[in-house]
């Protein structure tokens, strides 16, 4: 974007872009460089047009450079503008009749007051709180002073201001600042450099749900869900008589609501639905909801003020929310997701006719009380096909997509006839806000400790690793979490046909990490490249850790390609379907045709199973073995011990134990790991002792995250803070005395773990 010279300094325009609507604001021959966090002026100017622009979702101040204030720096600014005009023309806080009811001399003062704060809220917001806080005491302090006859007007007046801060504070700009208020200066604009921080570039329903909960049935949990304060719903678990499965009944916000509330989000839904999204609205589909959410609360307010109905900033935006529910959105599939206690979702054909069935965290397989319509179902498939760029016809019956909402990700599969006579089918897969690590993983007895040392040990000497499982047994979660185990100066390259590993999360924690999407092998044509290719292609990126999603089908010969090419270098890894180690030799030998020759260069196979319980009823998923694959067979590794168990579960102690093999050091692939190590070569004790060491670690991370209550000691953050502690100790340690021993190591390591367990914010 670029302005003529003679256009006027400050003037703005607003264009549409790529699905988001861009705020240019001219800058050209100001004699300063233009900064929210620096100047309170600049900020008014923006806030002013913020108020009249509420779609916004980017903002660029255009001078001999841009400086790009992304979607989230905008959208705080965006939010204090909306309270703004909310307070301004909705709440009409500087009315007579607002500020006073019999005792008219304290007009001028509370007027004078609420002038002074709306001043600062658009210029500097959070000293606009803070002076409000000053405000409010001040009122308090004068209410037991004044006369009896004007108390009740002064208690007013201070639950108007206390309406006010509750709002304030909830904006996402003041919770962010919320820690650094305790020395915060008036006027200091220092605390924006927190927020605003630019970038700078070159200067070019119809679903039904049954209400009533189920006759003969006794509670077994209840609990809330939601997306934000506005979007809470109810969520009871039932278990009826002479049921196997448990009942899930859900109340979103949207069945709770008045006649009236109902008749103001149909009259608003027929005028949203006349839009027809266009594919480009979904390459982002987060800017894409927040512009409609602000035209869904314009909407709203206009239908109720020609209705006469007085809407709450509250209720505004529950509604407004609900509304791109059920307009753009994706319904009472968005409301499940939600529940962080989900795993899967199944909705099966004819699905107006079924309810929604559901895997639950806590009481596994449970039925809903969600009956969807056919045009909900129809109308999703239709926005499915968008996000995903594929096709979903009688041709191409198969989908597999991706939803993000928020922090929300899930899995979609469809399926449509003729694959399903009885019409669309969906499975969803829904994924941890945050990746899976082996401490979480210790914590939730999927492995124990050992186990979690011996998979960072084997991550750290490169080897060649397959995790393998039954469907639904956390392969996918566990690989993810080895891949927070690579050191982050390692180049990562992964490559899935369905996007579910946490890519996207260890890029944010600095990673140096390339996602390649390839064909589904469920897929005949499509302009995407075969995973195979995607394999190969890999190897000319760099020297890099090669990570599969699964592997599904011709790629496997690339992949053991890729391992053969890659040992000793770095890890290669991937998930795979199979029950035991030679169950994975089978599938890969027999089904996929790998030669048996190169089968060998699988270092570790490790094996997640779901554990039943004695009645059937229950399930838990545990990783059950960890084996090596030995190098000297011919023909069959296991006629030929080719296969020694390192780890094997113990179903009475419900736990991993190590083999004789490993504890008596005769483990080639461990050897071999030692083997390029100083200090390591030949001596078991020591390597043993890192194992040991590494083990150690994990349990006391779990231990410390129970005794402190701190549960984000368990999560990717802090395991990979932790992760390079752990090595940065060691190396100081190896070089003082040669090995990395682990009376020397965990001291030090435990002492700084304690001490960072105990800070605020991690």
């Amino acid at each position: 974007m670029q302005f003529k010279k003679d256009t006027p300094l400050y003037s703005y325009e607003v264009q549409r872009k790529g699905g988001e609507d861009i705020l240019y604001v001219n800058y050209l021959g100001a004699p300063f460089v233009p900064n929210l966090a620096d100047s309170p002026e600049i900020m008014d100017k923006t806030m002013g047009v913020l108020i009249e622009n509420q779609n916004v979702s980017r903002i660029v101040f255009v001078q001999q450079k841009n400086y790009n204030y992304d979607f989230n720096e905008t959208s705080f600014l965006l939010e204090i503008a909306q309270l703004y005009a909310h307070f301004v023309k909705q709440d009409r806080i500087l009315s007579p009749e607002k500020l006073v009811t019999n005792c008219e001399q304290f007009f001028s003062q509370r007027y004078n007051e609420l002038m002074s704060f709306l001043f600062l809220l658009r210029r500097d917001p959070i000293a606009a709180y803070n002076e409000l806080r000053k405000i409010i005491i001040e009122a308090r302090i004068f209410y037991e002073r004044v006369g009896q006859e004007c108390q009740t007007d002064q208690s007013n007046y201070i639950r108007l201001l206390e309406r006010i801060f509750e709002l304030l504070e909830k904006a996402k700009m003041i919770q962010v600042v919320l820690p650094y208020l305790e020395t915060y200066q008036r006027g200091d604009r220092e605390i924006y450099h927190r927020i605003f921080k630019p970038d700078i570039i070159p200067n070019f329903t119809f679903t039904r749900l049954v209400s009533d909960l189920p006759e003969d049935s006794e509670i077994m949990d209840q609990y809330k869900i939601s997306n934000n304060e506005y979007d809470e719903s109810l969520v009871t678990i039932l278990r009826k008589k002479n049921d196997p499965k448990l009942f899930y009944h859900l109340v979103p916000p949207e069945n709770s609501l008045s006649e009236d509330y109902n008749s103001l989000l149909n009259l608003a839904r027929g005028v949203l639905i006349e839009h027809q999204p266009k594919a480009e609205e979904f390459t982002d589909t987060e800017r894409t909801r927040q512009v409609f959410f602000n035209v869904a609360k314009d909407l709203i307010r206009d239908l109720a003020h020609t209705k006469g109905m007085n809407l709450s900033f509250s209720d505004t935006n529950k509604l407004a929310t609900i509304l791109v529910r059920h307009t753009i959105g994706f319904g009472v599939l968005e409301v499940l997701l939600q529940d962080k206690k989900l795993q899967d979702v199944v909705l099966n054909a004819p699905i107006s006719m079924t309810n929604i069935f559901l895997r639950h965290q806590d009481f596994d397989e449970c039925i809903t009380n969600i009956l969807p319509s056919q045009e909900d179902v129809d109308s999703w498939a239709a926005k499915f096909r968008m996000i995903s760029g594929r096709p979903l016809d009688e041709a191409n019956p198969i989908l597999d997509t991706q939803l993000g909402i928020g922090n929300i990700r899930a899995r979609i599969a469809i399926i449509q006839r003729p694959l399903s006579p009885d019409g669309l089918a969906y499975a969803i897969r829904r994924h941890r806000e945050e990746p899976w690590t082996l401490p979480l993983f210790v914590e939730n007895k999927m492995i124990n400790p050992f186990a979690a040392g011996l998979m960072s040990f084997l991550i750290d000497g490169a080897r060649t690793l397959l995790v393998a499982g039954t469907r639904s047994s956390g392969k996918t979660s566990l690989l993810g979490s080895l891949m927070l185990e690579i050191i982050p100066n390692k180049r990562i390259i992964v490559i899935e046909d369905s996007l579910e590993l946490p890519v996207e999360s260890l890029r944010k924690l600095d990673y140096d990490i390339l996602r390649m999407k390839v064909r589904s092998a469920l897929l005949k044509t499509t302009t995407e490249v075969s995973a195979d290719d995607g394999i190969r292609t890999s190897l000319r990126l760099g020297d890099s850790c090669l990570i599969m999603g699964e592997v599904r089908s011709v790629e496997a010969k690339a992949l053991y390609e890729a391992m053969r090419v890659g040992a000793l270098a770095n890890v290669v890894a991937g998930t795979i379907h199979g029950a035991s180690p030679y169950g994975v030799f089978d599938r890969v030998v027999n089904d996929l045709e790998v030669p048996a020759t190169s089968f060998k260069a699988t270092d570790i196979i490790a094996v997640a199973n779901p554990i039943k319980s004695p009645d059937g009823l229950h399930s838990w998923r545990r990783l059950v073995q960890i084996s090596e694959v030995r190098k000297h067979w011919r023909k069959d590794p296991l006629e030929e011990n080719g296969f020694v168990d390192l780890l094997k579960y113990n179903v009475e102690k419900d736990e991993l134990e190590p083999t004789d093999d490993l504890i008596n050091g005769d483990s080639e692939i461990i050897k071999n790991v030692a083997a390029n190590v100083k200090g390591w070569a030949g001596n078991w004790d020591a390597v043993y002792d890192n194992i040991l060491l590494r083990a150690k670690m994990k349990k006391e991370v779990v231990d410390v995250a129970k005794k402190s209550k701190n549960e984000k000691i368990l999560e990717a953050k802090f395991n990979t803070l932790a992760n390079h502690m752990f090595h940065k100790i060691s190396e100081e340690i190896i070089q003082e005395i040669g090995l990395p021993l682990s009376e020397r190591v965990f001291p030090l390591w435990q002492r700084w773990l304690n001490k960072e367990s105990k800070k605020k914010k991690i």
